[in-house]
């Protein structure tokens, strides 16, 4: 199952708030799946201002994932101070294919700076006839080994990339380690998928203009042999925190509802924990400290885990924290989309949308803390859901 975008009334309130770092609505905000990537080369973004402003543009998101790299905005860099120092370094290049362009992995002396534009052809084109001395610089190129996977926007041909693509595999090349810049894709992957969900499920397409879908609930009940339902918690610090940062996994929980097997670790902190973490979780402080290594934890989890199961949680936060810790959940669904599609509004928590939708509370709690009270509220959600998809016309609704 894929998570579908809010309904049609509440696409104006989905979308009024951006974050601030990656400037994207906090629904489809992709923060969370950056994983800074520590690199040699130091990369340089210069961004056409049309480029700048097209939402789906991949530069900011691979120069947030590339500690120390620099993005600037314009046309003209010639009188541009830092790039002219830049420019004028020995073991500066700039990522631009062509019949003279060489292939990175031959390079003969180690690469320092490399000149990344950002655009269309087009505008890429130019930025580069606008600066002679940016022109100048040694052209690398590289020809990917399979086609883009930027299916959101059409490319001039199929060996074309986006900007993200395009460094992840020339880092990639330069530096021997490919595997350590393929983690610039976690971001573009999530994004790509949710902008094919919106054309699917958006509102305002015409009847006739895609091919029907199945509705989230009937999806919900196709698979409902192989759902797992997922929840976790995370030490996070307020504002104002010197460890103010991204959460970090303490305690997961998950139930598979159909033989109603369980699982859950309480994970011991990497770090000091937050003031609020133990109370927020519902874990006393001693439990956490005790908690066991994360690696162990995870490979548990993994084993748990059967070959077509579909990890649903209560919107994203659990399946984000699991992607952080280098996770890949595979088929992933999102039981507060499916009951949100069903009410026409966001639920609420789990406890607020049951008796929304007809149902009532029979489960106990399911592990620990406040995790196993959300796993239990969510399997009486399932339940209130897969009765309604069980009722003459009932899937077909949603």
């Amino acid at each position: 199952m894929v998570p579908r975008p809010p309904s049609p009334e509440n696409v104006r309130d989905a979308f009024r708030e951006s974050c601030p770092r990656c400037l994207r609505p906090r629904v489809e905000c992709w923060c969370a799946l950056v994983v800074p990537v520590a690199s040699r080369t130091h990369v340089v973004f210069l961004q056409h201002p049309r480029e700048a402003r097209v939402p789906v543009g991949t530069a900011r998101m691979a120069h947030l994932s590339l500690p120390g790299s620099e993005l600037l905005v314009g046309v003209r860099f010639e009188d541009h101070p830092r790039v002219r120092e830049l420019l004028a370094s020995p073991g500066t290049a700039l990522l631009f294919p062509g019949d003279d362009s060489i292939d990175p992995r031959s390079l003969e002396a180690p690469l320092r700076t490399l000149f990344v534009v950002d655009g269309t052809w087009s505008q890429a084109r130019k930025v580069v006839r606008e600066n002679p001395a940016l022109g100048r610089l040694p052209r690398i190129g590289v020809v990917p080994e399979v086609a883009g996977r930027y299916r959101i926007r059409r490319e001039p041909a199929e060996h074309c990339m986006s900007t993200v693509e395009a460094v992840s595999v020339v880092l990639g090349a330069i530096e021997g380690d490919p595997e350590r810049f393929r983690a610039l894709m976690r971001p573009f992957d999530f994004m790509v998928e949710r902008q094919l969900v919106w054309a699917r499920h958006g509102p305002g397409r015409r009847r006739g203009s895609h091919p029907r879908v199945p509705a989230p609930l009937a999806r919900l009940a196709a698979r409902r042999a192989d759902l797992v339902l997922l929840a976790a918690g995370a030490d996070a610090h307020p504002r104002g925190s010197p460890l103010r940062g991204t959460p970090v996994l303490v305690h997961l929980a998950a139930v598979r509802p159909v033989d109603g097997a369980a699982f859950e670790a309480v994970i011991a902190p990497r770090r000091p924990l937050g003031p609020d973490t133990a109370r927020h979780l519902g874990l006393a402080p001693e439990r956490l400290a005790a908690g066991e290594w994360a690696g162990v934890a995870l490979a548990r989890f993994r084993a748990f885990l059967r070959a077509g199961d579909v990890l649903c949680g209560w919107g994203a936060f659990a399946l984000d924290l699991l992607r952080r810790e280098g996770e890949s959940p595979g088929e992933t669904g999102d039981l507060r989309a499916v009951a949100a599609a069903r009410l026409g509004r966001a639920p609420g928590p789990p406890a607020e949308a049951l008796p929304a939708l007809g149902g009532a509370a029979s489960h106990a709690a399911i592990a620990s803390g406040r995790a196993g009270r959300m796993l239990a509220a969510m399997a009486d959600v399932l339940e209130a859901l897969l009765e309604i998809a069980a009722a003459p016309g009932g899937a077909g609704r949603t």
